[in-house]
C-alpha cells in the first residue's frame, strides 16, 4: 500500500457508514483504502470501541484505530428528528449505505428501507445484523463469539485436553464485513446495469454457518458432527504443529505427492511408500504412526533453517511465530504490509491492484472530528452548523459519557 494520495478503485464513490464495533467497520475501511469517500456516522456517545483498551491514542483504543483509517467522522444523533434530516441531506449525493443497527431500527425512526427507496432510488442500502429480522432469533443482538457458539465452530476447536475453544481472532465479525464488501460491490455491478440500488444483508450467524468448512460439507457427507483435533486436520495427515530443537513448525500436506517429496526431503523416502502412510486415507488410519515418526525427524533441526528448505524445496511448512516475528519478518517489510503516517502504524490492504493503487490518506479520526467539513460540502453554512450543534442533532468533538 502506497503512503501518499493516490487515486484508487473506488475513487468518486460515496459511502454513509453508520456501523459501530467491528464488521462494518472492517467492511468500509476495505472501501475507504481504495478510494472510497467513507463518512463514518457515530452517535453521540461515539463508536463503543473507542473505549476497547488499553492500548490508547490519546482517547481512542488501537481497536478502534485498527480499523478506521481513511475515514472523515462526524457525529450526528439519529434519534432526533434534526439529526436524520441531517442525514438524508447527506444521502441525496451517497452511492452506498451500510448499518448495524438492531432490525426495525430505521422502520422505527421513519428512515426504513422502502423510504430511501422512494427517496434515493440509486442507493445501495447495506445492514449487517446477528440473525437478520425474521426466524426464531430475528432481531436477536449478534456477537462474535455467541456465533462462534451457535454454529458449531467453538465445538470444532480444540483439543480433546482443551476442550472447546474460541477461535482467538474475531473471525466472524471480519468475514461478516468482507461478505459485506463483496455484496456492496455485487449491487454496485448490477446497479450499472439495471441503473438502481437495492437492500443487502449480511448477518452473523450466516456468515458463521458458510465459513464452517470443510465441517458443514463432511457433516451432509457422513451425518457425523467433527471432532475436537487440536491442530490436526480432520480430512488431511500430516497437517499439525510439531516441534523441532528450537521452535514449532507447521506442516500442512495437501496430496500423496506432496507427502512423498516431504519424506524424500527429510532423508526419510520409505515413509512415501510405507503402506500405512501411501495414501491421505491411510495417513488418517494411522496418524500417530505417522506423527512419531516425523516428530523424530523434526526434533533434530532447528525451526527457522528447516522451514526455510522445505519452502525452497515448494513444500508446505512455516514457523509458528508470535504476532511481532510477523509483523517484522523480512518478507512482511519486503513487501510493504506495515504502513505508517504521522502517529498511526497498521496493517496495508491485502487488495493489491497493478493500477488502481490502495493509499493511506487519512490517520483514523478522532470523535466529530470533520462535522464543519463534512456539513460544509453538504451545504450547510458556519450558523446552520452551530445552530445543529447547539440543538444537539449533530455533535461537537465531545462524545457524551
Amino acid at each position: 500500500m502506497t503512503t501518499e494520495p493516490a487515486p484508487g478503485a473506488m475513487t468518486g464513490l460515496r459511502v454513509i457508514d453508520l456501523t459501530r464495533v467491528l464488521g462494518g467497520p472492517y467492511c468500509t475501511q476495505i472501501l475507504a483504502d481504495h478510494g472510497a469517500d467513507v463518512i463514518k456516522v457515530e452517535p453521540p456517545a461515539g463508536d463503543e470501541v473507542r473505549d476497547w483498551g488499553p492500548p490508547f491514542h490519546g482517547e481512542d483504543a488501537a481497536y478502534f484505530v485498527g480499523i478506521n483509517r481513511n475515514k472523515r467522522s462526524i457525529g450526528l444523533d439519529l434519534a432526533s428528528e434534526g439529526g436524520r434530516a441531517v442525514l438524508l441531506k447527506m444521502l441525496e449525493s451517497a452511492d452506498v449505505l451500510i448499518e448495524n443497527f438492531k432490525p426495525g431500527t430505521l422502520d422505527k425512526w421513519g428512515i426504513g428501507d422502502d423510504v430511501l427507496r422512494a427517496k434515493f432510488p440509486k442507493l445501495v442500502h447495506c445492514r449487517i445484523s446477528g440473525f437478520g429480522a425474521d426466524g426464531p432469533r430475528g432481531g436477536n443482538p449478534g456477537y462474535d463469539a455467541i456465533i462462534q457458539a451457535m454454529t458449531g465452530m467453538i465445538a470444532a476447536t480444540g483439543s480433546p485436553q482443551s476442550g472447546p475453544m474460541r477461535i482467538g481472532v474475531p473471525l466472524v465479525d471480519i468475514t461478516t464485513g468482507l461478505y459485506a464488501a463483496i455484496g456492496i460491490l455485487m449491487a454496485l455491478s448490477e446497479r450499472q446495469k439495471s441503473g438502481v440500488g437495492q437492500f443487502l444483508e449480511t448477518t452473523l450467524y450466516e456468515t458463521g454457518l458458510a465459513i464452517m468448512h470443510p465441517h458443514a460439507a463432511n457433516y451432509f457427507m457422513h451425518g457425523k458432527p467433527p471432532a475436537l483435533t487440536g491442530n490436526e486436520h480432520p480430512n488431511l495427515v500430516p497437517y499439525a504443529i510439531f516441534p523441532t530443537r528450537t521452535d514449532n513448525i507447521f506442516i500442512g500436506v495437501g496430496n500423496d505427492g506432496t507427502f512423498r517429496k516431504l519424506a524424500k526431503e527429510i532423508g526419510k523416502p520409505e515413509l512415501g511408500t510405507d503402506p500405512r502412510f501411501a495414501r491421505n486415507k491411510d495417513r488418517i488410519a494411522n496418524r500417530d504412526a505417522l506423527r512419531a515418526e516425523l516428530a523424530a525427524v523434526f526434533s533434530q533441526h532447528d525451526a527457522g533453517p528447516l522451514c526455510d528448505r522445505l519452502l525452497a524445496a515448494g513444500l508446505p511448512a512455516g514457523p509458528v511465530q508470535s504476532i511481532d516475528q510477523a509483523l517484522t519478518s523480512a518478507h512482511t517489510l519486503h513487501r510493504g504490509d506495515v504502513i505508517e503516517k504521522d502517529w498511526y502504524k497498521g496493517v496495508a490492504s491485502p487488495i493489491r491492484l497493478s493500477r488502481s493503487k490502495p493509499s493511506l490518506r487519512r490517520t483514523p479520526p478522532k470523535f466529530s472530528q470533520h462535522t464543519a467539513e463534512v456539513l460544509g460540502e453538504f451545504g450547510y453554512s458556519a450558523d446552520e452548523i452551530a445552530a445543529l450543534v447547539a440543538r444537539g442533532a449533530v455533535c461537537g468533538n465531545e462524545r457524551k459519557r
